[in-house]
């Protein structure tokens, strides 16, 4: 999966470039994702994700282990 968050589901959204005459062409909005390692304290091991900063804000909320149980309950990882 390119370009998705693995914790919120976030993908790149579609919209249009408007110039100054209003002419509109197609554009991409991508999703503002990094590669982060997280710690997890149950099983003492270092997980990378590919988040957005709204999924890094959420572990960081909720805790890693119910963000990532949400995650896999909403089909974003496996």
């Amino acid at each position: 999966m390119a370009r998705v968050c693995q914790i919120t589901g976030k993908t790149a959204m579609v919209g249009n470039n408007v110039s100054h005459s209003k002419r509109r062409t197609k554009r991409v909005f991508d999703v503002n994702l990094t590669r982060k390692r997280f710690y997890d304290e149950e099983t003492k091991q270092w997980i990378t994700l590919k988040v957005s900063t709204r999924g890094i804000k959420t572990i960081s909320k909720k805790g890693l282990q119910a963000a990532l149980r949400d995650a896999r309950k909403k089909g974003f990882i496996n």
